[in-house]
């Protein structure tokens, strides 16, 4: 039985500095709690001017506009709890949600690779509200002075992300095509001690089998 290798205290310290980003993973959660009472508020205020107002200076665009808010706020929180649940399980400690029923189908398989690759697609999701809220305001927006550099600017930044993303899932399957070789393990003194023993009763057993055949060859 191969004896567990000794862990160095330096090494032991600095495994357990992953703990020190507990408290970030907090305060994202507060975050998503701050995020959740933004959500309430501009779905009150789309209440209230729809219904408590009777609409009157409510128009499609206005509506539209509060609605892709609303969206907004909802990729943003889910952008958070795949940073808080991945980020944990991936670089602090398990989770061990194994066979829960309300396990995420992501967190079977998630790694930094995929980690990256789905925050880099929340981001191009976040993007695309934001750029939509502006082609929706073109009107307004090329009234302004460099108006249409805003515009230009925006859609050049959205690009970049989807070439980030796309550069992401590229370098991902590089790596699960070409996965690095297991290092060999190393021998403990058991082991060693073992495979001299076999070592040494495979060569009492060719020295049988030579005798056995000179006494063969002796006889004839």
């Amino acid at each position: 039985m191969a004896t567990r290798p000794q862990t160095s205290s330096i090494g032991y310290l600095i495994f357990m500095s992953r703990w020190l980003q507990v408290p970030l993973y907090l305060g994202l959660i507060v975050a998503q709690a701050v995020y959740v009472w933004q959500f309430m508020i501009e779905l009150w205020h789309l209440f209230s001017d729809v219904v408590l107002h009777s609409g009157a200076s409510v128009t499609e665009e206005s509506i539209m506009l509060a609605v892709l808010g609303l969206v907004d706020v909802v990729m943003i929180a889910n952008l958070l709890i795949m940073v808080i649940i991945g980020g944990y399980e991936t670089f602090v400690s398990r989770i061990r949600l194994d066979d829960h029923p309300d396990q995420p189908e992501w967190l079977s398989h998630v790694n930094a690779n995929v980690l990256k690759t789905k925050l880099a697609m929340s981001i191009i999701g976040i993007s695309s509200i934001h750029l939509l809220r502006t082609f929706i305001e073109a009107r307004t927006t090329l009234q302004q002075p460099n108006g249409s550099d805003v515009l230009l600017w925006q859609t050049l930044i959205h690009l970049a992300f989807i070439a980030s993303a796309m550069a992401l899932a590229w370098i991902d399957k590089i790596s699960h095509a070409h996965p690095a070789s297991p290092k060999p393990a190393l021998a403990g003194p058991h082991d060693a001690g073992d495979a001299g023993a076999r070592a040494a009763g495979g060569g009492v057993g060719a020295s049988a089998v030579d005798n056995t055949v000179g006494d063969l060859a002796v006889t004839r």
